[in-house]
């Protein structure tokens, strides 16, 4: 159970460190931009990256379980989630931090590569843990959207 906490605390940890970056730039620079059709309210994102945190928490937890079985699989597999979590990590950053959605919009579209590749590690290991990261995935591809669309309009 440690371990669990440790995976998802790691993964909401994210969050709660990129809470910095937003919270500066949301009430000014980023409400100043122009958005797509179909942008939620800010309120909205709190809570679901809360969840997508939780459950990218719990796939990782589910891929360490399988270290036994298959060692090598488990640890390149892991690191991917890794990665993909540091890109994550980077989005807002990148995003807010520099105020440039043209950065965001790399970062974000390096993220859905790394997600995929690790939905696909992760299913040959534990076909539960892969789709949990799926609303994930599919999250990232509205985020890809979203902040295309404000390349766009902006």
């Amino acid at each position: 159970m440690l371990a669990l906490a440790g995976f998802v605390g790691l993964s909401l940890l994210v969050g709660v460190a990129d809470a910095g970056f937003m919270a500066s730039s949301l009430p000014t620079w980023f409400h100043s931009l122009a958005r797509p059709l179909g942008t939620p309210p800010d309120w909205l994102f709190g809570p679901v990256w809360a969840v997508l945190y939780a459950l990218m928490g719990v796939s990782a937890w589910l891929i360490w379980r399988e270290q036994d079985a298959a060692p090598r699989r488990t640890f390149a597999a892991l690191r991917l989630w890794g990665w993909q979590l540091l890109l994550n990590a980077a989005w807002t950053p990148a995003f807010f931090g520099l105020r440039s959605p043209a950065a965001g919009l790399v970062v974000v579209l390096l993220l859905l590569a790394l997600i995929l590749l690790t939905i696909i590690a992760f299913r040959r290991l534990n076909s539960r843990a892969s789709v949990l990261l799926l609303p994930y995935a599919a999250w990232v591809v509205y985020v890809i959207y979203l902040n295309a669309g404000i390349v766009v309009l902006n």
